[in-house]
């Protein structure tokens, strides 16, 4: 289906959603079709459940452009190819497992040009009690670091214009997970204004988190910190003057 004309494209980062995604969709193209002309972006990344398919089928039948391969690429991977392929004016990023409600698009969209980033705070987070203690811990280092005084600067609902999403670009990817915490960071320190908005959060309604689970949560937080004073030492001695914002397609 024709993806052109679109005011803001939906990119979704997606892995092994086989069974929800159809459903994630509708709901999403239900919600916010009526508010402003979308479109999608499917960044699959590297599934083994089927997901691949059944994204090939609704692209049939939504607005919609596809990147799929059988690489598993980690979530910021995927995050980055799909605003690489961003064309519209504006991109929202979601996750595709539909914890994030969709009808809360309306306020962001009515917001759109109070701020460059318009991000959501997960007022009643339903995330697992292990995982909600690592992202307080993470917000303690992330605040002393960058100095950052958000509630919810992971949260994955997150609205900006085309060009500002190019920006940062280039210098996004250091940590392999926690995209929404570099983003930020790099968003703050280069000057860009952000607001939060509150969004609805809801469980899972089908399968599991794949990447926090207890057996990698000390992993994880190791290479999140270290990624976290990565960044910080990058902008504590300057941005590298060879980088340049990316271009994205017009």
């Amino acid at each position: 289906m024709v993806t052109g004309g679109a005011e803001v494209e939906i990119v979704l980062p997606i892995h092994n959603e086989a069974e929800r995604i159809e459903a994630t969709i509708e709901e999403i193209f239900r919600t916010i079709s009526p508010i402003a002309e979308m479109s999608f972006i499917f960044s699959e990344d590297g599934s083994s459940d089927g997901t691949p398919e059944v994204l090939k089928q609704l692209q049939a039948g939504f607005p919609a452009k596809l990147i799929s391969g059988p690489e598993r690429k980690g979530y910021s991977r995927a995050v980055l190819d799909g605003l690489r392929m961003a064309e519209a004016p504006y991109a929202l990023c979601l996750d595709s497992d539909g914890q994030c409600d969709p009808a809360d698009f309306a306020k962001f969209w009515t917001a759109r040009e109070s701020a460059d980033v318009l991000i959501g705070w997960r007022v009643h987070r339903q995330d697992t009690p292990l995982r909600k203690a690592l992202s307080a811990a993470f917000k303690r280092l992330h605040r002393v670091l960058f100095g950052v005084h958000l509630s919810d600067p992971s949260c994955p609902f997150v609205l900006a214009r085309r060009e500002v999403f190019g920006e940062l670009l280039p210098d996004l990817g250091v940590l392999s997970q926690g995209f929404w915490w570099e983003f930020v960071a790099r968003a703050s320190a280069s000057g860009k204004s952000i607001v939060e908005l509150p969004v609805a959060h809801r469980r899972r309604v089908a399968g599991e988190t794949r990447v926090y689970r207890l057996s990698k949560i000390p992993g994880i937080g190791w290479s999140h910190a270290i990624g976290l004073l990565r960044i910080w030492m990058q902008y504590r001695r300057g941005r590298s003057a060879n980088s340049r914002p990316e271009t994205l397609p017009r």
